[in-house]
């Protein structure tokens, strides 16, 4: 059994023939294939938080609670989550190990804490696939009315729509699940060049809102079309869109094992991905509050971006930006799906998770861990199978996932902060690094943490209940962290009390 060490492993010369070693040095087989180069591991945070994809999906929610002032939710996550991608983007230099959350985790806080990580990581992953794969209803059937199988009701808050969207999310992640059995070569392939395409549409978009504005930027101070009751309220609510975009930007670190170079590659493409992001995000949502026909209608809450892109191009031009949309959900779900096998194969390679050979088991030829990312798309795909007809499930989903995302992100940043006030040592100083400014950017990441959590995780009837439901429905963040950690109990004991002897090297399978 291979000796697995706390400290970070010499940092060696940076070509890519080295980086196996570097690997070796924290007492692992390098097994996983490693080609992905900068823009593959940019592409993999990019289409992780996807802003085509989940302010398409957000943006009618956003608005029809907090108006157009909506807007300032935007840069204000930003901020918060930058400070949150700063301390990962240290510990992606100084740990390029895959299931990145999981392995910064243990390393900081020790075993319990680590495993909670990922145990919570692993959980948010399958939901977030599921909401992400859900989202080709806000387009496909905009596309071409075919795309509406079930019902003719398209909006995302009725029956049909749910329901169709559930249909087109499940046959995504067969999709998606296919292509990351194959290997990465595809995976990267396809991912990189989906997220170019998405980056040609966010620009096309952005230029046709901005070239055919309706009224002034001052349209981001309007509050009138807010929903009733104290605006700070609905505020707070309408933030939700912006919390569920800017997450995933570790993925970066989760592909460490398949990056070249990575301790350099994946702190810059951390950061990369979330601040590309966060601009084209804001553009695309100003440039809709400025060219959208009406702000009172009820379409933009309705309809969101879809909305203001059919009326202002109907036509097939159109049709090809909302093409490039449904790309971005694709590459996303894929990325995300990417992700947590990733990070399930890291667990189970150290014997943490039940089934653990045969999770950590990767194909010979295909280079990938085949058995947790046809996990995740079965869990997925039975996860949008239970919550069927529920006209609440992508507000539901969208909230327990990025509650548990945000909880599972501060079981690193927290272990983090105490390590650093006890006097921690950041490794090489030419890696990156946060210097004298770890220990308040590291606070302030910890202090938005707690307070996103929160947010998010409240029991709000027109976010959890908007056409009534049981109480369990109105509750649903609170109670599925509850479940998860008490499940998380019980599996972790289960493989606790198993022998040592269970910890895992890395596997391939036979030929």
């Amino acid at each position: 059994m291979a000796t697995r060490v706390d400290s970070p492993a010499p940092v060696l010369p940076p070509p890519a023939d080295q980086d196996n070693a570097d690997l070796a040095g924290f007492g692992y087989q390098p097994v996983l294939h490693r080609k992905l180069g900068r823009y593959a591991s940019f592409a993999a945070g990019f289409s992780f938080v996807s802003i085509l994809t989940t302010i398409f999906q957000f943006f009618g929610f956003g608005y029809s609670f907090g108006g157009a002032a909506f807007f300032w939710t935007w840069p204000i996550v930003f901020v918060g989550q930058f400070l949150v991608a700063l301390n990962f983007a240290e510990l992606a230099a100084r740990y390029p190990i895959s299931g990145c959350i999981y392995q910064w985790s243990r390393r900081l806080g020790g075993e319990v804490v680590g495993w909670f990580a990922g145990w919570m990581m692993v959980i948010a992953q399958i939901v977030t696939a599921a909401a992400a794969a859900i989202a080709l209803q806000v387009v496909l059937p905009s596309i071409w009315s075919g795309f509406q199988i079930i019902g003719d009701d398209t909006a995302l808050t009725s029956t049909s729509g749910a329901s169709n969207a559930v249909l087109l999310g499940s046959i995504l992640l067969v999709l998606t699940t296919v292509i990351n059995v194959i290997g990465i070569d595809l995976m990267a392939r396809i991912n990189s060049i989906g997220v170019t395409v998405e980056i040609i549409g966010v620009l096309a978009i952005i230029a046709l809102f901005f070239t055919h504005t309706e009224r002034g930027p001052g349209v981001v101070l309007h509050t009138d079309q807010a929903a009733p009751g104290p605006y700070w309220a609905a505020f707070l609510v309408s933030g939700l869109m912006a919390a569920y975009v800017m997450v995933g930007f570790d993925s970066a670190g989760e592909l460490s094992e398949e990056t070249k170079n990575p301790r350099r590659v994946a702190p810059r493409t951390i950061l990369t991905a979330l601040a590309v992001s966060a601009l084209g995000g804001g553009l695309l949502l100003l440039g809709a509050l400025m060219a959208a026909p009406s702000l009172d209608d009820g379409s933009l809450g309705s309809e969101g971006l879809a909305y203001v892109l059919t009326a202002k191009l109907d036509s097939p031009a159109g049709k090809v930006l909302l093409g490039c949309v449904a790309v971005a959900i694709t590459v996303c779900t894929l990325a995300i799906q990417t992700a947590g096998s990733r990070l399930m194969f890291s667990m189970a390679r150290d014997g943490k998770l039940p089934f653990a050979r045969r999770l950590a088991v990767v194909h010979p030829r295909f280079g990938t861990p085949v058995l947790p990312a046809v996990i995740i798309g079965v869990l997925g795909i039975g996860l949008l199978v239970l919550n069927l007809g529920n006209a609440a499930i992508f507000a539901t989903l969208a909230s327990v996932c990025i509650v548990t995302l945000y909880l599972a992100y501060l079981l690193v940043t927290v272990p983090l902060l105490v390590r650093r006030i006890r006097g921690w040592d950041s490794g090489d100083a030419g890696l990156f690094n946060l210097g004298r400014f770890g220990i308040p950017i590291n606070a302030l990441a910890v202090t938005w943490g707690i307070a996103m959590a929160v947010n998010l995780a409240w029991p709000r009837a027109e976010v959890y209940t908007p056409n009534g439901g049981g109480w369990w429905m109105l509750w649903a963040a609170p109670l599925f962290v509850v479940i998860v950690v008490a499940v998380g109990v019980v599996v972790h004991r289960i493989v606790n009390a198993k022998p040592s002897t269970e910890s895992l090297e890395p596997a391939v399978q036979p030929a």
